[in-house]
């Protein structure tokens, strides 16, 4: 039965959080995104020759952006929000490419802010631009931060990410939790052979620092389409490693659509959380949608069709009911699961980066 006044897709599932992107711009290349470095090439270059492997040059690659004309001006993303928590939507988080590259971010954060019925209201940095705009951030209203680490090894966060910035992490990590923007929640993504042999070391970082440390196993969202099941650790195993270290002891989830298994360390505030995409699907409680900078709606992470929203912003500018009711047409499209397993599984154009996490 539909609910009156909500967002409900065709699986009864009710939309409650809005992930937005702000710009399809990042600073980082990170292997599992964008690994257009020589570093990122060597990683995964085929150890055969066969014909169905994709084929790697060497140096970066050029990436198309979309021109200004076409990414949601910061007006219409807050117009956006405004809508969808009409329709029930109450978390919100800001994304990218990276967004505090966004000019204008705490302008939005501030109009998002000041929405009531928005209870949870988030951003996902690499933390290269944060120290400068983290206070800024914190006045303007917003209430909690994820960043990403995807190693502690200085050579490695640089193979991994293109960029020698792990102390620009490391201090923006230590400055989230001075400014009070609890949970602080820290991502790293896992993959065999590269990082993996971190992952007891990014544990115990999780419990000195009393932050959450999420491990994220590797999805097939990269630009040069190089993703093989023989990448990923599956979080069973990330956990496996991780118990004779620590006496993990698993906690309640928040809510049932939580994408993360989590679990204490068993000293001061700090936890581990493994969401795992590829080998433990969460689709069934899945209550999310994405917005991309340039104006489209997905509803799935994998989706390989998209919805425009411009046209309902852009023809309609002061009507909301027409923008809601396009929300409400979108909505019951919403895929019932990914296919990441299946064998005729296709891999979205739009790369990590360009959807928003």
């Amino acid at each position: 039965m539909s609910l009156p006044g909500v967002l409900q897709d065709s699986h009864n599932r009710v939309i409650r959080d809005l992930r937005i992107s702000i710009t399809d711009r990042c600073n980082f290349n990170c292997v599992y995104c964008l690994p257009e470095t020589e570093g990122a090439g060597n990683f995964f270059k085929p150890t055969d020759t066969a014909a169905d492997e994709p084929a790697l040059v060497s140096g970066k690659l050029p990436y198309p952006r979309k021109p200004r004309s076409q990414i949601l001006s910061i007006e219409e993303i807050a117009r956006v929000a405004h809508v969808a928590a009409s329709l029930g939507v109450n978390k919100i988080r800001i994304t990218g490419g990276e967004p505090l590259l966004r000019r204008g971010v705490e302008s939005l954060i501030s109009q998002i802010a000041a929405i009531e019925s928005i209870r949870d209201l988030s951003l996902t940095t690499n933390g290269t631009h944060f120290p400068r705009l983290a206070k800024r951030l914190k006045e303007a209203g917003l209430g909690r931060v994820t960043l990403s680490l995807d190693s502690l090894d200085r050579d490695n966060f640089r193979k991994i990410t293109g960029r020698d910035g792990l102390a620009e992490v490391l201090k923006s990590i230590r400055l989230a939790k001075a400014l009070g923007l609890a949970p602080v929640k820290v991502n790293a993504v896992i993959i065999r052979g590269l990082n993996d042999h971190e992952i007891v070391p990014l544990a115990r970082f999780a419990a000195d620092e009393n932050v959450i440390l999420r491990f994220i196993e590797f999805m097939p969202l990269d630009s040069r389409q190089v993703w093989r099941r023989e990448h990923v650790v599956p979080g069973a195993e990330i956990a496996e490693r991780i118990q004779p270290e620590f006496p993990l002891t698993p906690l309640p989830a928040n809510n049932p659509s939580e994408t993360s298994a989590r679990w204490s360390l068993g000293q001061g505030g700090g936890e581990i959380g493994i969401i795992a995409p590829v080998t433990q699907p969460f689709c069934g409680n899945c209550n999310r949608l994405r917005l991309t900078a340039d104006g489209k709606i997905r509803t799935c992470l994998f989706s390989l069709h998209e919805h425009d929203l411009k046209p309902s912003l852009r023809d309609h500018p002061g009507s909301d009911e027409a923008l809601a009711a396009r929300l409400r047409q979108i909505v019951p499209s919403k895929e019932p699961g990914h296919r990441i397993s299946e064998p005729d599984f296709e891999q979205p154009a739009r790369t990590m980066s360009l959807i928003g996490g």
